[in-house]
């Protein structure tokens, strides 16, 4: 019971200090991404973006999903560390020299000489994640968000500094590779100091076999879930032009913030603890209700608003330049709502060891999606790839859930159940503030202050008139968080 408690604790205190580092880097990236909007323009953040999908399954070669191999394993050994150290670094070399190779290959495939240097050079990147894995896992495993946290914004305060620098000073696309190589260079130096650890000399076959039939099938389910993810950009950078693809990354990536900015602190925080307690069911069901209840509450009302909002926030922010983005953004934000809740689903299935189930029902659904993905493409342009994209999220979401079902006890039809109040009362509220707006015959910014007031206060009002389980949840979960968080910074 006591350890229970503890891990409770560590588990409140770990959301706060993630979700501190999380939103700093929102405040961080928020600002930094204001700016760099005005200076650089759209193919510059194009070019960066056709790139992605090849740097993160290159990426994804080098995890070869041993870090979630790792926090699985309730007790790792100094030989299991280092074995999947040598393992990280050797296949560094390995796919940064087949990046190098094919460089030029790629920039003659999207027809923009500039992206084989560019990749050559961000590419170097790959060593230095790979030498950083093993310090991020030990201090994910022992619950250690304070320094990550601490780290993090450091680093990316300080890329992001240069990188302003850079774009103001006219070196355009290059700002944006520099900010990558500055935090991830940064980052791997502080580690290496502060936990002490080092390697042993020693690579042992008898853990790498242990580790790689948990991890192989986590690989092969990250490796085909980059290249979903990112399919989109390759086939908007072969068939449109670099400021296409920039317009929708600018859409995607200001949606992915509020449909993944939460749910990434639960997620980083929730994979150790469902580790912790995969044997007991009925505690595993609890905290799945609990936390994907508390996330909708949050994150449905958030997305709702940024849709009604998109206009006079993308030219308040980015200035009219990036108009195209918003009729994007609007259609991104319904697979947000999707989007939000597929990890705290996934990981669950992921912590109880059910790494082939995972692997096997991930390949359904990133082909199905992918399917979704260029059918609509090819039959109705940009706006068939877009609610491909919607019906990509929404058909993942439900197959999590379905998992969760089979394998937890948290049965579907009562995620649903749970999940329908705050779903159904978001739209109301959602539509309720939209007409208050149109009845107000100001400019877009005084219209969208209304809508975001009128939307604030209705749904507040229904929370505590109707007191709903999402929200007891999420004061159950939140406000103990942050008294004890507070506590502590005293």
């Amino acid at each position: 019971m006591g350890e229970r408690i503890g891990l409770r604790q560590k588990a409140a205190t770990g959301m706060m200090w993630t979700a501190l580092q999380k939103y700093t880097i929102f405040f961080l990236n928020f600002v930094a991404d204001i700016i760099l909007a005005r200076l650089l323009s759209p193919s510059d953040f194009g070019c960066i973006e056709m790139l992605a999908v090849f740097m993160l399954v290159a990426e994804a070669f080098i995890g070869g999903g041993f870090g979630s191999a790792l926090i699985q394993k309730k007790r790792p050994t100094q030989i299991d560390y280092s074995t999947v150290f040598y393992w990280n670094i050797g296949m560094a070399i390995i796919m940064y020299a087949v990046l190098f190779t094919f460089a030029p290959a790629i920039s003659r495939f999207y027809g923009i000489p500039i992206l084989s240097e560019i990749l050559r050079i961000q590419g170097l990147i790959l060593f230095v994640y790979a030498f950083n894995i093993i310090q991020f896992n030990q201090l994910q495993k022992k619950l250690n968000f304070k320094a990550i946290a601490i780290v993090t914004v450091i680093t990316q305060t300080s890329s992001f500094v240069v990188t302003i620098v850079l774009a103001y000073r006219g070196f355009g696309v290059w700002s944006l590779v520099a900010k990558n190589l500055i935090a991830s260079t940064l980052t791997s130096i502080i580690f290496w100091f502060y936990l002490k650890w080092r390697p042993l000399f020693v690579f042992s076959w008898q853990s790498f076999k242990e580790l790689f039939s948990f991890g192989f099938y986590m690989f092969l389910t990250h490796f085909v879930t980059q290249i979903s993810v990112k399919i989109q950009s390759l086939l908007i950078g072969k068939i449109y032009n670099p400021s296409t693809i920039g317009y929708y990354a600018k859409a995607s990536s200001t949606e992915h913030i509020a449909s993944s900015c939460i749910s990434q602190v639960m997620e980083q925080v929730t994979f150790p603890l469902y580790a912790e307690v995969q044997d007991n069911k009925i505690a595993l069901q609890n905290m799945v209700k609990k936390l994907t209840m508390t996330l909708a509450y949050v994150t449905f009302p958030l997305l709702f608003i940024l849709l009604l909002l998109a206009k006079p926030i993308f030219i308040l922010l980015y200035t009219e330049k990036w108009l195209q983005s918003i009729p994007y953004f609007q259609v991104l934000c319904i697979a947000g709502l999707a989007h939000c809740l597929q990890s705290v689903n996934m990981q669950t299935i992921s912590a109880i060891g059910k790494s082939k189930v995972t692997f096997v029902w991930t390949m359904v659904k990133r082909f199905v999606g992918i399917g979704f993905i260029v059918l609509g493409l090819v039959l109705y342009g940009m706006k068939g790839l877009l609610c491909g994209v919607v019906l990509n999220q929404w058909f993942t979401y439900f197959v999590n859930m379905g998992l969760v079902s089979k394998y937890v006890g948290y049965k579907w039809t009562r995620q649903l159940l749970d999940l329908s109040p705050v779903f159904f009362a978001s739209i109301a509220v959602a539509v309720i503030s939209y007409f208050c707006g149109q009845l107000c015959n100001y400019n877009i910014y005084y219209n969208g202050a209304i809508i975001l007031l009128a939307y604030f206060i209705l749904y507040l009002g229904w929370s505590f008139v109707f007191k709903p389980t999402a929200f007891e949840y999420f004061k159950t979960i939140i406000i103990p968080a942050v008294t004890k968080f507070r506590n502590k910074l005293r």
